[in-house]
Protein backbone atom coordinates (compact mmCIF):
# COMPACT_ATOMS: atom_id res chain seq x y z
CA UNK A 1 0.00 0.00 0.00
CA UNK A 2 1.76 3.18 -1.19
CA UNK A 3 0.16 6.52 -2.12
CA UNK A 4 -3.22 5.05 -1.32
CA UNK A 5 -6.32 6.98 -0.43
CA UNK A 6 -8.45 5.92 2.51
CA UNK A 7 -10.92 4.27 0.14
CA UNK A 8 -8.21 2.32 -1.70
CA UNK A 9 -6.57 1.22 1.54
CA UNK A 10 -9.88 -0.09 2.87
CA UNK A 11 -10.53 -2.08 -0.30
CA UNK A 12 -7.11 -3.74 -0.24
CA UNK A 13 -7.23 -4.40 3.51
CA UNK A 14 -10.72 -5.89 3.32
CA UNK A 15 -9.64 -8.23 0.54
CA UNK A 16 -6.64 -9.37 2.56
CA UNK A 17 -8.77 -10.07 5.62
CA UNK A 18 -11.38 -11.96 3.58
CA UNK A 19 -8.67 -14.19 2.12
CA UNK A 20 -7.54 -14.89 5.70
CA UNK A 21 -11.05 -15.99 6.64
CA UNK A 22 -11.99 -12.99 8.77
CA UNK A 23 -15.78 -12.90 8.89
CA UNK A 24 -16.28 -9.14 9.35
CA UNK A 25 -13.44 -8.11 7.05
CA UNK A 26 -14.72 -4.67 6.01
CA UNK A 27 -15.76 -3.76 9.55
CA UNK A 28 -12.39 -4.72 10.99
CA UNK A 29 -10.48 -2.97 8.21
CA UNK A 30 -12.47 0.19 8.89
CA UNK A 31 -12.05 -0.07 12.67
CA UNK A 32 -8.29 -0.46 12.39
CA UNK A 33 -7.89 2.48 10.03
CA UNK A 34 -10.11 4.67 12.20
CA UNK A 35 -8.01 3.71 15.21
CA UNK A 36 -4.79 4.48 13.35
CA UNK A 37 -6.00 7.93 12.30
CA UNK A 38 -7.65 8.72 15.63
CA UNK A 39 -10.98 9.23 13.87
CA UNK A 40 -14.34 7.48 13.65
CA UNK A 41 -15.96 5.51 10.82
CA UNK A 42 -17.89 8.57 9.65
CA UNK A 43 -14.63 10.39 9.00
CA UNK A 44 -13.42 7.57 6.75
CA UNK A 45 -16.55 7.89 4.62
CA UNK A 46 -16.45 11.69 4.45
CA UNK A 47 -12.72 11.77 3.61
CA UNK A 48 -12.44 8.69 1.42
CA UNK A 49 -10.11 10.44 -1.03
CA UNK A 50 -7.58 11.56 1.60
CA UNK A 51 -4.15 10.12 0.88
CA UNK A 52 -2.35 8.25 3.64
CA UNK A 53 1.25 9.04 4.51
CA UNK A 54 3.92 6.40 4.02
CA UNK A 55 4.11 6.02 7.78
CA UNK A 56 0.35 5.49 8.04
CA UNK A 57 0.47 2.92 5.25
CA UNK A 58 3.22 0.94 6.98
CA UNK A 59 1.44 0.96 10.35
CA UNK A 60 -1.90 0.06 8.78
CA UNK A 61 -0.36 -2.84 6.92
CA UNK A 62 1.11 -4.17 10.17
CA UNK A 63 -2.32 -3.93 11.84
CA UNK A 64 -3.98 -5.78 8.97
CA UNK A 65 -1.32 -8.50 8.97
CA UNK A 66 -1.83 -9.04 12.70
CA UNK A 67 -5.59 -9.26 12.27
CA UNK A 68 -5.22 -11.62 9.31
CA UNK A 69 -3.06 -13.87 11.51
CA UNK A 70 -5.98 -14.14 13.94
CA UNK A 71 -5.08 -11.58 16.59
CA UNK A 72 -8.30 -10.10 18.01
CA UNK A 73 -9.16 -6.59 16.93
CA UNK A 74 -9.30 -5.43 20.55
CA UNK A 75 -5.70 -6.46 21.27
CA UNK A 76 -4.52 -4.48 18.26
CA UNK A 77 -6.44 -1.32 19.16
CA UNK A 78 -6.05 -1.85 22.91
CA UNK A 79 -9.67 -0.86 23.46
CA UNK A 80 -13.11 -2.39 24.01
CA UNK A 81 -16.39 -0.72 24.92
CA UNK A 82 -18.40 -2.21 27.77
CA UNK A 83 -21.51 -0.77 29.39
CA UNK A 84 -20.93 2.50 27.51
CA UNK A 85 -17.42 2.86 28.93
CA UNK A 86 -14.13 2.51 27.06
CA UNK A 87 -11.75 -0.04 28.58
CA UNK A 88 -8.06 -0.64 28.01
CA UNK A 89 -7.49 -4.23 26.87
CA UNK A 90 -4.24 -6.18 26.66
CA UNK A 91 -3.44 -9.86 25.99
CA UNK A 92 -3.20 -10.28 29.79
CA UNK A 93 -6.99 -10.00 30.14
CA UNK A 94 -10.11 -11.50 28.66
CA UNK A 95 -11.85 -9.24 26.16
CA UNK A 96 -15.14 -8.00 27.67
CA UNK A 97 -18.21 -9.47 25.95
CA UNK A 98 -21.64 -7.88 25.44
CA UNK A 99 -23.37 -10.75 27.25
CA UNK A 100 -21.43 -9.95 30.42
CA UNK A 101 -23.23 -6.61 30.59
CA UNK A 102 -26.16 -8.67 31.87
CA UNK A 103 -24.20 -9.23 35.10
CA UNK A 104 -23.93 -5.48 35.59
CA UNK A 105 -27.59 -4.87 34.77
CA UNK A 106 -28.68 -7.58 37.22
CA UNK A 107 -26.39 -6.23 39.96
CA UNK A 108 -27.76 -2.72 39.57
CA UNK A 109 -31.33 -4.01 39.81
CA UNK A 110 -30.59 -5.94 42.99
CA UNK A 111 -28.94 -2.90 44.54
CA UNK A 112 -32.26 -1.07 44.36
CA UNK A 113 -33.52 -3.35 47.14
CA UNK A 114 -31.38 -1.66 49.80
CA UNK A 115 -30.53 1.88 50.79
CA UNK A 116 -27.21 0.92 52.38
CA UNK A 117 -24.07 1.76 50.36
CA UNK A 118 -23.22 -1.41 48.42
CA UNK A 119 -19.94 -3.21 49.12
CA UNK A 120 -19.16 -5.56 46.24
CA UNK A 121 -16.53 -8.12 45.29
CA UNK A 122 -15.64 -8.94 41.68
CA UNK A 123 -13.92 -12.33 41.46
CA UNK A 124 -11.72 -12.77 38.38
CA UNK A 125 -11.94 -9.10 37.50
CA UNK A 126 -9.75 -9.10 34.35
CA UNK A 127 -10.12 -5.62 32.84
CA UNK A 128 -12.20 -4.62 35.86
CA UNK A 129 -15.14 -3.96 33.54
CA UNK A 130 -17.81 -5.44 35.84
CA UNK A 131 -16.78 -3.78 39.10
CA UNK A 132 -15.88 -0.49 37.43
CA UNK A 133 -19.20 -0.32 35.56
CA UNK A 134 -21.14 -0.98 38.78
CA UNK A 135 -19.21 1.64 40.75
CA UNK A 136 -19.51 4.11 37.90
CA UNK A 137 -23.30 3.77 38.05
CA UNK A 138 -23.55 3.69 41.86
CA UNK A 139 -21.46 6.49 43.29
CA UNK A 140 -21.97 5.34 46.89
CA UNK A 141 -20.72 1.81 46.16
CA UNK A 142 -17.29 0.48 47.14
CA UNK A 143 -15.64 -2.70 45.99
CA UNK A 144 -12.80 -5.20 45.95
CA UNK A 145 -11.54 -6.66 42.68
CA UNK A 146 -9.74 -10.01 42.76
CA UNK A 147 -7.75 -11.80 40.10
CA UNK A 148 -5.17 -14.59 40.14
CA UNK A 149 -3.11 -12.62 37.59
CA UNK A 150 -1.09 -9.61 38.87
CA UNK A 151 -0.74 -8.32 35.32
CA UNK A 152 -4.52 -8.37 34.90
CA UNK A 153 -4.87 -6.39 38.12
CA UNK A 154 -2.57 -3.70 36.72
CA UNK A 155 -4.84 -3.33 33.68
CA UNK A 156 -7.91 -3.20 35.93
CA UNK A 157 -6.33 -0.54 38.13
CA UNK A 158 -5.58 1.60 35.07
CA UNK A 159 -9.19 1.29 33.95
CA UNK A 160 -10.45 2.17 37.43
CA UNK A 161 -8.36 5.34 37.45
CA UNK A 162 -9.51 6.18 33.95
CA UNK A 163 -13.16 6.04 35.00
CA UNK A 164 -12.67 7.80 38.33
CA UNK A 165 -13.51 4.90 40.65
CA UNK A 166 -9.98 4.03 41.78
CA UNK A 167 -10.43 5.45 45.29
CA UNK A 168 -13.48 3.23 45.85
CA UNK A 169 -12.03 0.01 44.43
CA UNK A 170 -9.32 -2.07 46.10
CA UNK A 171 -7.35 -4.78 44.27
CA UNK A 172 -5.84 -8.05 45.47
CA UNK A 173 -4.17 -11.02 43.82
CA UNK A 174 -6.28 -14.01 44.81
CA UNK A 175 -7.22 -17.51 43.70
CA UNK A 176 -10.99 -17.18 43.96
CA UNK A 177 -11.68 -15.73 47.44
CA UNK A 178 -8.61 -17.25 49.13
CA UNK A 179 -6.82 -13.95 49.83
CA UNK A 180 -9.70 -12.56 51.89
CA UNK A 181 -10.40 -12.98 55.61
CA UNK A 182 -14.04 -13.94 56.13
CA UNK A 183 -13.89 -12.74 59.74
CA UNK A 184 -13.13 -9.20 58.60
CA UNK A 185 -14.93 -8.96 55.25
CA UNK A 186 -18.65 -8.87 54.52
CA UNK A 187 -19.98 -7.99 51.08
CA UNK A 188 -23.50 -7.19 50.03
CA UNK A 189 -22.78 -8.61 46.56
CA UNK A 190 -20.24 -10.99 45.03
CA UNK A 191 -20.16 -11.06 41.24
CA UNK A 192 -18.05 -13.17 38.90
CA UNK A 193 -17.54 -14.01 35.27
CA UNK A 194 -15.39 -17.05 36.07
CA UNK A 195 -13.52 -19.30 33.64
CA UNK A 196 -16.17 -21.84 32.65
CA UNK A 197 -15.16 -23.45 29.36
CA UNK A 198 -14.90 -27.23 29.70
CA UNK A 199 -11.52 -28.76 28.83
CA UNK A 200 -13.08 -30.86 26.08
CA UNK A 201 -14.55 -27.72 24.46
CA UNK A 202 -11.39 -25.62 24.56
CA UNK A 203 -9.94 -26.81 21.24
CA UNK A 204 -13.24 -25.96 19.56
CA UNK A 205 -13.13 -22.29 20.49
CA UNK A 206 -12.64 -19.68 17.78
CA UNK A 207 -9.03 -19.26 16.71
CA UNK A 208 -8.93 -15.68 17.98
CA UNK A 209 -10.03 -16.82 21.43
CA UNK A 210 -8.05 -20.06 21.70
CA UNK A 211 -4.74 -18.71 20.43
CA UNK A 212 -4.73 -15.22 21.93
CA UNK A 213 -6.88 -14.79 25.03
CA UNK A 214 -5.46 -15.96 28.40
CA UNK A 215 -6.28 -19.62 28.95
CA UNK A 216 -6.57 -19.16 32.72
CA UNK A 217 -9.45 -16.73 32.14
CA UNK A 218 -11.28 -19.16 29.86
CA UNK A 219 -11.11 -22.61 31.41
CA UNK A 220 -10.46 -24.08 34.85
CA UNK A 221 -10.05 -27.51 33.23
CA UNK A 222 -12.26 -30.53 33.71
CA UNK A 223 -15.96 -29.92 33.19
CA UNK A 224 -15.52 -26.15 33.41
CA UNK A 225 -17.56 -25.85 36.61
CA UNK A 226 -14.72 -25.91 39.15
CA UNK A 227 -14.67 -22.19 39.89
CA UNK A 228 -18.46 -22.04 40.05
CA UNK A 229 -18.44 -24.87 42.63
CA UNK A 230 -15.89 -22.98 44.71
CA UNK A 231 -17.91 -19.78 44.64
CA UNK A 232 -21.13 -21.54 45.60
CA UNK A 233 -19.33 -23.16 48.54
CA UNK A 234 -17.15 -20.26 49.69
CA UNK A 235 -19.17 -17.12 48.97
CA UNK A 236 -21.66 -17.46 51.86
CA UNK A 237 -18.86 -16.85 54.40
CA UNK A 238 -18.17 -13.47 52.80
CA UNK A 239 -21.75 -12.30 52.27
CA UNK A 240 -24.06 -10.38 54.55
CA UNK A 241 -27.43 -11.89 55.41
CA UNK A 242 -29.55 -11.86 52.24
CA UNK A 243 -26.49 -10.81 50.27
CA UNK A 244 -26.30 -11.74 46.58
CA UNK A 245 -24.09 -13.89 44.37
CA UNK A 246 -24.15 -13.33 40.60
CA UNK A 247 -22.42 -15.72 38.21
CA UNK A 248 -22.01 -15.83 34.46
CA UNK A 249 -22.24 -19.38 33.08
CA UNK A 250 -21.70 -21.15 29.76
CA UNK A 251 -24.45 -21.60 27.18
CA UNK A 252 -25.11 -25.23 28.15
CA UNK A 253 -24.45 -25.13 31.90
CA UNK A 254 -27.66 -23.85 33.50
CA UNK A 255 -29.09 -27.27 34.33
CA UNK A 256 -25.82 -28.51 35.86
CA UNK A 257 -25.41 -25.31 37.88
CA UNK A 258 -29.02 -25.48 39.05
CA UNK A 259 -28.37 -28.95 40.47
CA UNK A 260 -25.29 -27.67 42.32
CA UNK A 261 -27.20 -25.03 44.29
CA UNK A 262 -27.67 -25.92 47.96
CA UNK A 263 -31.24 -24.82 48.73
CA UNK A 264 -30.47 -24.64 52.44
CA UNK A 265 -27.90 -21.93 51.71
CA UNK A 266 -29.16 -20.15 48.60
CA UNK A 267 -32.42 -18.90 47.16
CA UNK A 268 -32.30 -19.02 43.38
CA UNK A 269 -33.80 -15.75 42.19
CA UNK A 270 -33.46 -16.35 38.49
CA UNK A 271 -31.22 -17.54 35.67
CA UNK A 272 -31.40 -14.58 33.32
CA UNK A 273 -31.16 -15.06 29.56
CA UNK A 274 -28.96 -12.95 27.33
CA UNK A 275 -30.14 -11.25 24.13
CA UNK A 276 -29.78 -14.54 22.24
CA UNK A 277 -32.08 -16.30 24.69
CA UNK A 278 -29.23 -18.27 26.30
CA UNK A 279 -29.37 -18.78 30.10
CA UNK A 280 -26.38 -16.69 31.11
CA UNK A 281 -26.56 -15.05 34.58
CA UNK A 282 -27.37 -16.93 37.76
CA UNK A 283 -28.76 -14.70 40.52
CA UNK A 284 -28.70 -16.08 44.07
CA UNK A 285 -29.59 -14.67 47.48
CA UNK A 286 -28.00 -15.96 50.66
CA UNK A 287 -30.70 -17.20 53.00
CA UNK A 288 -31.14 -15.40 56.30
Amino acid sequence: MTNFSIAQALVEASQMLRRAGIMEARRDASALLAHLLGRDATYLIAHAERELTASDVARYRSFIERRAAGEPLQYITGRQEFFNLDFTVTPDVLIPRPETELLVETALELMKETNAPPFICDVGTGTGCIAISILHERRQARGVALDISPTALKVAAQNAARHDVRERLAFAASDCLDALDAARTEFSLIVSNPPYVAERAYDGLQREVREHEPRVALTPGGDGLGMIRRLLADAPRFLSTRGHLLLEIGFDQHEAVNQMIDNSVWTLLDIHKDLQGIPRTVALRKQG
